[in-house]
């Protein structure tokens, strides 16, 4: 099932970013997605923290010489002030500036994006979680963009209909190769800050890359974890943060689960992986090879849906662009959750509610994270030792 989309005519979202700019990997990602289903005008930036390279940055974008900011405090003021000012902002810094830029573009009422993990710690996290309570018309999302992906919003509702029974079992896997070496020591940037507390947080690899698989396994199964025991360990010497994680997880329904992530796994790219099964089935999904879904009735042959195919539902087709056997994967699983907001960003200009089927990782998703490393760090230092979320 394909539902192409256009809201273009109902005018496009003002959109601004903080960081980003140039060097940056992740914030070309931003753009190219908000860009994707024409829901977005980039307007304004605040782009580097360093002034020279964050005016340098947006003159290349094209940005009007008065929307480039060289400090996000200021840009939220000026752009709150202004009749056309941004409607929602995208914050694609280093985690230790998550909290206060989006603090200060919630406290000037104006949307945001951010990428995760949330904050630097779990007291930021509910920092931030009190200041959206305070101001309600806020839309927060956070771009866990793997639950972006159509074939994960199929597994997700199989689950919801009952369709693999009781949950029983859920796994995850995410093992990488590029932090194999000391990276970090010859000045390459996502490396940089990637491996440093100061600006990473408490967890390395299990905040980069073990809170996706941790946020994508709770978002499939509908359950939440209650306890875990977690093993962290930095191979690369001198390295300041754990760089390969084991963790055994015990859900709120009496599930278990396991993660394995790993930036030290030599041949391993991007090997995000998800496993559910249930008393009635199970499920396996892969992000190397995403628009697939296995699926296995308990006692029958295993079964293949495909993207936009046979046996794919509306849940699926809602975020799907291309028909089958034309590939959609990373980026426009980015897409699809910047669309998502456009819903609801858009409803709320209406003064309305979104549609029910819309949906996106928000502040609980962030919270979850966050306690989810903080857990994942303090079991470690006690030797694996089980600890409540």
């Amino acid at each position: 099932m394909v539902s192409g989309r256009s809201d273009a005519n109902t005018g496009r979202i003002r959109l601004g970013m903080v960081g980003g700019g140039q060097g940056a990997f992740i914030g070309a990602v931003h753009r190219l997605a908000s860009r994707m289903d024409d829901q977005y005008e980039f307007v304004a930036g605040a782009l580097s923290a360093d002034a020279k390279k964050a005016k340098a940055s947006g003159a290349e974008l094209g940005l009007a010489p008065d929307r480039i900011y060289t400090d996000f405090r200021e840009m939220a003021k000026a752009e709150a002030r202004r009749a056309d000012g941004i409607e929602v902002v995208s914050i694609v810094t280093p985690n230790h500036m998550h909290v206060p830029a989006a603090l200060a573009f919630i406290e000037a009422g104006i949307h945001v994006i951010c990428d995760k993990p949330l904050a630097l710690n779990l007291k930021e996290a509910k920092q931030l979680e009190k200041a959206l309570a305070k101001h309600p018309h806020v839309i927060f999302a956070l771009t866990h963009n793997y639950s972006g992906y159509p074939m994960i919003r199929h597994a997700k509702a199989m689950v919801k209909a009952g369709e693999l029974g009781e949950i029983r079992l859920v796994q995850g896997e995410y093992p990488q190769d590029w932090l194999t070496t000391a990276l970090e020591k010859t000045g390459q940037k996502q490396a940089e800050w990637r491996t440093d507390p100061k600006r990473s947080g408490a967890g390395g690899c299990v905040g980069d890359i073990g809170t996706h698989t941790y946020q994508l396994m709770c978002d499939v199964s509908g359950l939440a974890a209650g306890e875990l025991s977690a093993d962290l360990t930095t191979f690369v010497k001198g390295r300041a943060l754990d760089d390969n994680v084991h963790v055994m997880l015990r859900f709120n329904n009496g599930a278990r689960g396991m993660i394995w992530a790993s930036q030290v796994a030599p041949g391993n790219e991007n090997g995000l992986k998800i496993r559910v099964y249930g008393t009635k089935g199970g499920l396996e999904w892969t992000q190397a090879d995403p628009n697939y879904l296995w699926y296995t009735p308990f006692g029958e042959p295993k079964r293949l849906i495909t993207r936009g195919g046979a046996g794919s539902g509306p849940a699926a087709g809602r975020v799907t662009r291309v028909p089958p056997g034309h590939p959609e994967g990373y980026l426009e699983g980015f897409a699809n959750v910047y669309t998502e907001v456009a819903r609801a960003i858009k409803a709320k200009r209406a003064g309305k509610k979104p549609d029910k089927d819309v949906a996106f990782p928000g502040i609980a998703d962030g919270v979850a994270g966050m306690a989810f490393i903080e857990a994942c760090v303090k079991s470690s230092e006690k030797n694996g030792k089980w600890t409540k979320l």
